[in-house]
């Protein structure tokens, strides 16, 4: 049995939760969009320009080589978080939107044509939908669309229906940072793989509140970000599998991703540097490094199961209160709870709880075409994460029922 987290000792990691907005104490429930920083990450970088600093791979000086030595460990402690085959999976970018553009901009010129196929549902973030249509506007590609419940499930059923001999590649996300909805992800895989085409999955919500097995998934591309695992921003991962990225062009040209350049041609280095042009987020990967390593110490399955605790509570209030409407109850769903409060913008609604303290985000979460499925242009999103409390819980609940009274 897993032993529950002591809040109060996480709380006191992460510095900016001391903090008061408008004369109240911070509930910050926007962690699907961008979480907190522990003390952790924040003395890792700090340590790492303060007394290490230098640039990586290329020197030989002892800056340097601690630099380089942190950097890859960093690379390593992504590898064991996903448990990709080895460390040479796993591509820093700059987040998961770079992530996802390197894949799409890699497989536009090497398998990707005209009438070609790509497969998406119409629960993606922006960040897996733009990529593709660029291929569509350029190159001629397809794009098909899985719909989903009013839950944000899955049917396999329609899922096996849109592939034909022309279908590339599947792009879905993990878990869908609206309905906190998962898709099952090896059952998918392996329809994929059947039927002869690539699979990637956008885990940038489900690997910030579950454990992720790469290997047991057997997707071809998985692809995180570290700020909402409780890193810094400008850093992401892409996981790709050693034999598909051998096999892929370069995404960018530049110092680093090369074997040999000369007046005439070059050549490239192997994998993963084939795809890390130019000087690296050093200090961001170092400091993701710091994030996964604590999140580790913290406990995955100790954080799942709090994070749990705290949707069933959110949902059982948010259900007795009748002017709201909730989206989204899927099986096994993530702590991400969309709504929105009877004749009330849910805009409105986000400034009245800031105003209590309460950080929200609203508006149509870079999901456009889910919110078209949901009938609605936005709602108010409060998501959880390892730091939060049932005490938040209720604080919402405060917020909402003045939003009402204010707003009726």
């Amino acid at each position: 049995m897993t032993a529950p987290l002591d809040i109060a000792a996480v709380r006191a990691e992460f510095p900016i939760l001391e903090r008061h907005v408008h004369g109240r104490p911070l509930v910050y429930l926007d962690n699907a969009a961008s979480a907190q920083k522990p003390k952790a990450v924040i003395d890792a970088m700090a340590a790492a320009m303060t007394g290490s600093y230098a640039n990586v791979h290329r020197g030989l000086h002892q800056l340097a080589n601690e630099t380089t030595t942190a950097f890859e460990a960093a690379r390593g402690a992504t590898a064991r978080f996903l448990n990709a085959g080895s460390a040479e999976e796993i591509v820093f970018t700059s987040g998961g939107t770079d992530a996802i553009n390197l894949v799409a901009a890699a497989l536009a010129a090497s398998e990707i044509g005209e009438g070609d196929e790509i497969i998406l549902s119409i629960a993606e973030h922006h960040s897996n939908i733009v990529p593709w249509h660029l291929l569509r506007e350029r190159k001629g590609a397809v794009l098909k669309w899985l719909d989903v419940s009013d839950d944000g499930e899955i049917d396999l059923g329609a899922f096996k229906a849109l592939f034909t001999s022309r279908t590339k590649i599947v792009a879905l996300t993990h878990m869908s940072n609206v309905l906190g909805a998962p898709v099952p992800a090896r059952e998918l895989t392996r329809i994929a793989r059947e039927r002869g085409a690539k699979i990637l999955f956008d885990g940038c919500q489900a690997a910030a509140h579950g454990p992720v097995d790469v290997q047991d998934i057997g997707c071809d591309f998985y692809v995180v970000t570290g700020h909402k695992l409780y890193g810094p921003t400008g850093i992401g991962a892409l996981y790709g599998r050693k034999s598909v990225l051998a096999l892929l062009p370069p995404f960018k040209g530049g110092g680093e991703m090369i074997d040999e350049v000369t007046t005439e041609r070059v050549t490239y280095n192997e994998p993963p540097h084939r795809f890390e042009a130019g000087t690296p987020p050093i200090l961001e990967a170092i400091g993701l490094g710091a994030a996964l390593a604590w999140i580790e110490r913290t406990g995955r399955e100790a954080i799942a199961a709090h994070e749990a605790a705290l949707l069933a509570h959110a949902t059982e209030e948010m259900s007795r209160f009748n002017p709201l409407v909730v989206y989204g109850r899927s099986r096994g769903k993530g702590p991400i709870l969309a709504f929105n409060l009877a004749g009330a913008h849910p805009h409105d609604v986000s400034t009245i709880l800031d105003r209590a303290g309460v950080a929200v985000r609203a508006g149509h979460h870079c999901a456009q075409p889910l919110m078209k499925r949901l009938g609605v242009s936005a709602t108010a999103r409060a998501s959880f994460g390892v730091y939060n409390t049932h005490e938040d819980v209720e604080a919402l609940m405060a917020g909402l029922h003045k939003a009402r009274d204010l707003l009726k």
